[in-house]
């Protein structure tokens, strides 16, 4: 039986309401991608690390058993137009071979740019990369399990 993860980062709830109804939708287990130093301080890490496409920050935990799931959702709020650095950390914390990603976004207005492409370079290439989407923070489970379908997992 497949078993499915929903991984996410979320600055302000945002992203963590729509991971909980993707998680609800695809009864899989839920995991936030927390960094270890927060990003809401006077030198703002995330116009930091932003700049610097090197930056890796640091997670607070890891995911127990990665090698148990088959699927793995991926959800961050977009910043300038790419996901925020920690997601990287993230991708590359694991190894994703056989395993199929797809990303999910939630942003003030702006579309996933070349998000996918910047992220898929975090894991191997047999992975089943599925380029993501930007959905409403407050979609309801019917919008987000359409989306799901048609993703044909």
């Amino acid at each position: 039986m497949s078993k499915t993860l929903v991984a996410y980062f979320s600055a302000e709830g945002n992203t963590k309401v729509l991971a909980k109804t993707i998680s609800d939708v695809v009864k899989g287990d839920i995991f936030e991608i927390a960094p270890t130093v927060n990003w809401q301080n006077k030198s703002s890490r995330s116009s930091v690390e932003m700049q610097d496409k090197a930056s890796r920050p640091t997670i607070a935990d890891k995911v127990e058993n990665m090698d148990q799931y088959d699927t793995v959702f991926v959800g961050f709020p977009i910043w300038w137009y790419e996901a925020p650095r920690i997601v990287q950390t993230f991708l590359e914390s694991y190894d994703f071979s056989g395993k199929t990603v797809v990303t999910f976004a939630t942003s003030g207005g702006s579309g996933m740019g070349k998000t996918d492409s910047i992220l898929q370079k975090s894991c191997s290439a047999s992975t089943k990369w599925v380029n993501g989407k930007v959905l409403r923070p407050y979609a309801d489970s019917k919008t987000v399990e359409n989306w799901i379908n048609s993703l044909n997992l």
